[in-house]
């Protein structure tokens, strides 16, 4: 993705359904590891939900999965939200938003996936590529990390975002060149 649709929250709002993709453009240094290391612009992924008429930003951070209003997230951080939103040509026609939003749900209170995070970074090290053969299995039993847990709600809600790659190595990058998800617009 090359350009922008900056779109004020207001008038974003609206548009955004429950199920949309939402991913986060690095800030700071740490961050901008991951997006590197991902070879994308984006370092977290999360899910649009709408709950009691109200849109949450359901995601697996740091301290674990929560649930989070999207209008105080687009405050504190405007302009680096990304909204995606289903693609019928990949899919989108078996794909149940209501199934996704309840397995993003189920993440919250959950620990974070440390482990899987550091196993999905540590196959970016020079020569470890070399030895090891590519993960295609989604079963994992272990917490999940942002873009994982995205995967596989996505995935339980009847469509496969990224084929041929397991979910516990699925990043915010690959989720962003999956043909199953089309930029819409960045919330401001």
């Amino acid at each position: 993705m090359n350009e922008l649709t900056p779109v004020p929250y207001v008038e974003a709002r609206k548009k955004i359904r429950g199920g949309d993709l939402l991913l986060f453009r690095t800030r700071g240094w740490p961050w901008r590891m991951v997006g590197v290391a991902g070879r994308s612009e984006y370092s977290h992924a999360a899910m649009a939900g709408w709950w009691n008429g109200r849109l949450m930003c359901i995601e697996m951070c740091g301290g674990g999965g929560r649930a989070t209003l999207l209008s105080n997230v687009v405050r504190r951080r405007p302009g680096a939200v990304d909204v995606y939103q289903a693609n019928a040509a990949g899919g989108a026609r078996r794909f149940s938003r209501s199934k996704a939003v309840r397995a993003m749900i189920d993440v919250t209170g959950r620990r974070y996936g440390w482990f899987n995070l550091v196993r999905a970074a540590t196959l970016h090290l020079p020569i470890v590529r070399f030895f090891v053969k590519p993960e295609t299995d989604d079963a994992e039993a272990r917490p999940p990390f942002c873009s994982q847990a995205v995967a596989a709600a996505t995935r339980a809600a009847g469509v496969d975002p990224v084929p041929n790659l397991a979910d516990r190595i699925t990043e915010p990058g690959d989720l962003a060149r999956s043909s199953f998800y089309t930029y819409r617009f960045t919330l401001v």
